[in-house]
């Protein structure tokens, strides 16, 4: 099997609310992803013995960046962004609310195949209210969130696919966040 040679275009962008106990909820679909931007976060700290550069150590602090979008839904704003319904159905944002954790999960294609992720332990901003007057030209606003996420408490931060993952895996990938099963499996923590 060919492996990807370049990627190109987000889509399949899906939200899986982070409950009490530590497990995702069902992930709920977000459509229009526009592009997303996660910066890898962390340090490089070098250690200086013998006049030269005798050791590197590096962090890993997880990612962090920006996805954009057509509209984040009233689901999402409900289940993530805790804005709630009054008794007239009218959406309220609370500043005492504070956002919901959960995983978040997209396809990035390739040449060849398709390549799916989940973040944990991410946490978001809420988009900005943008709007422009229509000229000539009907061009869409779209909304921004910036994403943080972290390592949970077994230090995964992401969880990707490659060109041998399985077939049942990678058709599976949204009907809930794919979490490592064998604790054999895990990297050994420090």
């Amino acid at each position: 099997m060919a492996n990807n040679k370049v990627k190109f275009n987000i889509k399949n962008v899906h939200f899986a609310k982070k409950n009490e106990d530590g497990a995702y909820d069902a992930p709920i679909k977000l459509p229009g992803a526009v592009s997303i931007s996660l910066e890898a976060q962390g340090e490089l700290e070098p250690f200086y013995a013998d006049g030269i550069k005798y050791y590197v150590s590096s962090s890993n602090g997880g990612y962090e960046g920006d996805l954009e979008v057509a509209l984040i839904t009233d689901e999402i704003r409900k289940e993530i962004l805790n804005e709630k319904l009054d008794a007239k159905s009218v959406m309220i944002e609370n500043a005492y609310s504070g956002t919901s954790q959960f995983a978040l999960g997209f396809d990035i294609d390739g040449d060849v195949k398709t390549t799916r992720f989940w973040f944990y332990n991410c946490s978001a901003t809420r988009p900005s209210t943008e709007s422009a007057t229509t000229e000539d030209t009907k061009e869409p606003s779209t909304d921004t969130i910036t994403v943080s996420c972290a390592g949970d408490e077994n230090g995964n931060i992401r969880a990707k696919t490659t060109d041998e993952t399985t077939g049942e895996v990678f058709d599976k990938w949204y009907e809930e966040v794919y979490i490592p099963g064998d604790p054999a499996s895990q990297p050994a923590t420090p």
